[in-house]
């Protein structure tokens, strides 16, 4: 008999049913943890299949092209490594603990132990080869490792996508607690529902008892405050607890909760309160027998700059030569549809607050700068940028460009002359500067990009808040594996179209 119905035996003569009488927080529970974790092994089994399968596609795909499809002189070691390959990539998998949960779903992790798995197996095998003095064909291995990194790497890509997919439809979701202080809350549930995608889906809080503690704040449930988290824990089975900065939970406060929770199913998350910080700058060090948090500089100087600006300006005078025809037909069309100048020149602020004319085609009548005052009430904008959905002043071409961001491309040319990043925060009008706080003067630290995190994230969609936000992370937490993200990431978004307007 289920524990709900031994209780409903003790349940007072007149009492109301115990659904009648759940808080908020007991209807949006639904399955147990272990009801909604039970897709992981599904999932976990579906990437060894995977895995092995890539490593199987490559091995077929070196001997063919190493020793051709009438070859039969293939050398016995070659054949044996062909053959095993496939176990012997998965047992690196393994070995590399790329299938632990921890590690995958969210974050470059899992990617990172798939190339470890492979640079492990490489050694190996050219080790083995070279110490038994195998005759195994060089050109296979040099094909079928890589080629079998390439295939797992999508393949698991391809799994992230699905699953995100499935979150966003609102499967797949993991419970999870907030604990901490009111404002910090509110920011955390805010992010987490930013992105459903990550399948955090929050039930309720446990705040501090300072001024009373309501059933509910800001529409979220109280469940109770600090000292309370194991008991609501237990009582709604969540699967998550997130605990943000608070003095009610110093060292020795967490520790405890940690040892309790190890009890329970759920997992521990502590939100630093440098969370806008991306994970390669922090690192954990011991300092006089403590574990403390050492946040790196960010990467904006020196050397690394040089590749910055040196992938820049290869990148865009590789795609001016190889979209000329596109950027042609784009000049033609803006002529022949409107009167007035083929290019907009604009003046934008750039690093270090240095001004200077982005170019773009001109998408809109040539009298559109004088036409702003008598639109602004109509702005769909974020408070901030003016923005229009149907604004009457784009022109039937201009429509088509703005779709596709055809009309940012002569910005290239910025990059070329080192006015702008392929990637980087929106390059600002002087008038928005004016108004700039503290925060968004630290986007002039960087050069603007053509694109960038606010582009990827929902361009015109986004609130003010949240382009300040974007553009914080991007320059705090740079990188050119960042940026490679990010340059994928847009050619979706410019196919999408979503927010340009």
């Amino acid at each position: 008999m289920s524990s709900d119905a031994i209780r409903s035996q003790h349940t007072a003569p007149g009492a109301l049913p115990r659904s009648e009488r759940l808080g908020p927080a007991d209807r949006l529970r639904g399955p147990g943890t272990v009801a909604r974790r039970a897709w992981r092994g599904p999932f976990v089994r579906r990437l060894v299949v995977a895995d092995a399968v890539c490593a199987a596609a490559a091995s077929a795909v070196g001997l063919l092209v190493r020793f051709g499809p009438t070859d039969t002189g293939i050398a016995s070691a070659s054949l044996v490594i062909a053959a095993t390959l496939p176990a012997v990539w998965i047992f690196a998998m393994l070995v590399a603990s790329s299938y632990e949960s921890r590690f995958l779903w969210e974050g470059p992790e899992e990617f990172r132990r798939v190339f470890f798995a492979a640079a492990l197996l490489l050694a190996i095998v050219g080790t083995v080869s070279w110490g038994l003095e195998l005759e195994v064909a060089r050109g296979f291995v040099v094909i079928a490792l890589p080629l079998a990194t390439l295939l797992t790497l999508a393949q698991r890509q391809a799994h992230r996508w699905w699953l995100r997919r499935q979150r966003v439809q609102g499967r797949f979701q993991q419970t999870t607690l907030l604990v901490g202080h009111r404002n910090g809350v509110m920011a955390m549930r805010e992010q987490l529902h930013r992105d459903v995608s990550h399948g955090y889906r929050v039930i309720g809080c446990c705040l501090p008892a300072d001024s009373g503690t309501p059933e509910t704040w800001e529409g979220l449930p109280v469940l109770g405050g600090p000292e309370d988290v194991i008991e609501v824990v237990r009582r709604y089975e969540v699967d998550t607890v997130a605990v943000l900065p608070s003095p009610e939970l110093d060292g020795s406060a967490l520790r405890r909760l940690g040892w309790e929770l190890e009890k329970t199913r759920a997992d521990l998350l502590l939100a630093p309160s440098v969370s806008e910080v991306a994970g390669p700058r922090i690192r954990v060090r011991p300092v006089c027998g403590l574990s403390l948090l050492h946040m790196e500089r960010p990467e904006l100087r020196g050397l690394r700059l040089v590749v910055k600006e040196s992938f820049d300006r290869t990148c865009a005078a590789v795609l001016l030569v190889v979209l000329a025809p596109l950027l042609v037909a784009a000049a033609v069309a803006v002529r022949i549809d409107s009167p007035g100048p083929v290019f907009f020149r604009q003046e934008r602020v750039g690093r270090d607050g240095h001004a200077f004319a982005m170019l773009k085609f001109r998408s809109m009548q040539a009298d559109a700068e004088r036409l702003v005052t008598r639109l602004t009430a109509l702005s769909d904008g974020n408070g901030v940028l003016f923005k229009m959905r149907n604004d009457p002043r784009v022109t039937r071409v201009g429509r088509v460009l703005r779709r596709y961001s055809v009309d940012e491309l002569p910005q290239l040319l910025n990059i070329l002359k080192g006015d702008m990043s392929l990637v980087g925060p929106r390059p600002p009008l002087p008038s928005e500067v004016e108004r700039f706080g503290v925060e968004m003067n630290r986007r002039l630290v960087v050069k603007p990009g053509l694109t960038g995190l606010w582009q990827v994230s929902g361009r015109s969609n986004l609130s003010w808040d949240d382009s300040v936000r974007l553009d914080v992370h991007y320059v705090d937490n740079w990188s050119l594996m960042l940026d490679l993200t990010i340059l994928w990431r847009t050619v979706g978004a410019v196919l999408k179209g979503d927010g340009a307007y």
